[in-house]
């Protein structure tokens, strides 16, 4: 029979075979996060559009290109979510949670879909892990936050990374930057493009972002919002310096970047690979002091980053940082004849329930030899065979598949309990060579 359809363009299955690479880098995060004090927030796939569109911003390429929005059965305006920030922040006023104690800090994995042209490390649905602080207006959460970053690339051992840093101001003097870049794009208005030009009464920032080669060739030479922050956004970006350099962190000021979101204000930051080619920012956030009030809460600062899971495992991979493996198959109990068999079921139950052993049996009526076969094939640490002689004696041999060792234990109520001894004591042994 032919395939039905395949997976739609953009995104990808992860088959068991990759599966624990995810597994392992997503727990890895999430115990980074825990310890920075992060607790885990869940959030809906879908929200309505408006979330978006008041939060990301209508000039830029998400909302006016990239969103996936349809309208539901109610004829409301439904959008798959581009990203994790704007659903918590939604989550966390609608609950009340920002009336907590202070700070306020989550986490999440979450899936995210852009209509985009899929490249290297870049997909149409896409994982995300993120973080957002609410609170905290000093420049220490800015460093903390990018410390948090900093700390799951390192336990990742991914080491080939530059943080860039910049401010792109407040409301206030990104006005006075705003009038500047306003009258720098006038001179070029006939050689920008389409979206730039909308871009420029309404948000000349954007036109920094823009992929277009031309516009990025006149933003090259475009007044750097660097030097047109206010004193207060100086001394706090001078902050944010002084508490990364304390933590040992080294830092580029890069004043081109401003982030593809309109709801950031005063820092901003990207951790950068160069070894997945252009696409190489693997983690990139900031802070959205004005986001909570602009969705509806009270005025309350907030810092966060967004790090792309499918880059993060791309950059992994091809700079040779090893994914710890996941344990294999504890014992395979195999079996002879109908009884030999029952007796299988038996207790690879036990061992599952009473021990916490992965354990298997024969479930496909294979032959000894098949049996066997199947138990090195899938990683079976150790593996006994029983048959009619086997249960007339009530004895079996466990045999140890990496050494050969074969030790004989009695077929009774205490077979579970030896055997998974066995199986911990070759975990630990395993532990101590390493």
């Amino acid at each position: 029979m032919a395939m039905i359809t395949r997976a739609p363009r953009g995104t990808q299955d992860i088959s068991p075979a990759e599966s624990y690479k995810w597994r392992y880098v997503e727990r890895v995060a999430a115990e980074e996060a825990r310890n920075f004090g992060f607790n885990e927030i869940r959030t809906p796939t879908f929200e309505h559009t408006e979330l978006f569109v008041r939060s990301v911003g209508d000039t830029t390429d998400v909302v006016q290109k990239e969103m996936y929005t349809f309208q539901d059965k109610g004829d409301r305006s439904i959008t798959l979510k581009p990203e994790g920030t704007a659903g918590a922040v939604r989550s966390l006023i609608e609950k009340g949670q920002l009336n907590d104690a202070l700070p306020v800090k989550v986490y999440y994995i979450t899936s995210c879909f852009r209509y985009e042209k899929p490249q290297a490390g870049r997909f149409r649905e896409f994982h995300q892990f993120g973080v957002e602080m609410f609170g905290p207006a000093g420049p220490a959460a800015d460093a903390e936050v990018i410390g948090l970053a900093k700390s799951i690339l390192g336990r990742l051992g991914v080491e080939k990374l530059s943080l860039e840093i910049n401010s792109i101001g407040c409301p206030e003097c990104r006005a006075v930057y705003h009038k500047a870049l306003k009258e720098y794009f006038y001179q070029y208005k006939d050689k920008l493009c389409e979206t730039c030009l909308g871009r420029l009464e309404k948000n000349p920032m954007r036109i920094l972002d823009c992929k277009n080669p031309e516009c990025g060739e006149i933003a090259a030479n475009a007044p750097k919002m660097v030097d047109y922050i206010c004193g207060d956004c100086k001394e706090h970006f001078e902050g944010v310096k002084a508490a990364l350099s304390a933590m040992g962190l080294s830092y580029t000021v890069n004043p081109t970047i401003v982030r593809g979101l309109d709801y950031y204000t005063r820092t901003v930051f990207e951790f950068i690979s160069t070894d997945i080619g252009a696409q190489g920012t693997v983690c990139g956030g900031g802070r959205y002091d004005g986001l909570v009030k602009e969705l509806g809460g009270n005025s309350l600062p907030a810092l966060g980053f967004g790090m792309g899971l499918e880059r993060l495992i791309s950059v992994m991979e091809k700079t040779g940082c090893e994914f710890e493996p996941e344990k294999s198959c504890g014992i395979y109990i195999g079996s002879m004849g109908p009884a030999a068999a029952l007796e299988a079921v038996k207790l690879t139950s036990k061992l599952r329930s009473e021990f916490g052993v992965q354990a298997e049996c024969d479930l496909m009526g294979r032959s000894v030899k098949a049996q066997m076969k199947y138990a090195d094939k899938i990683g079976a640490r150790f593996s006994v065979m029983l048959g009619d002689n086997e249960l007339a004696e009530k004895k079996a041999r466990v045999k140890n598949m990496a050494t050969g060792e074969q030790q004989e234990l009695l077929l009774d109520d205490s077979f579970a309990g030896k055997a998974a001894d066995l199986i911990n004591f070759a975990d630990l042994y395993e532990v101590c060579e390493k």
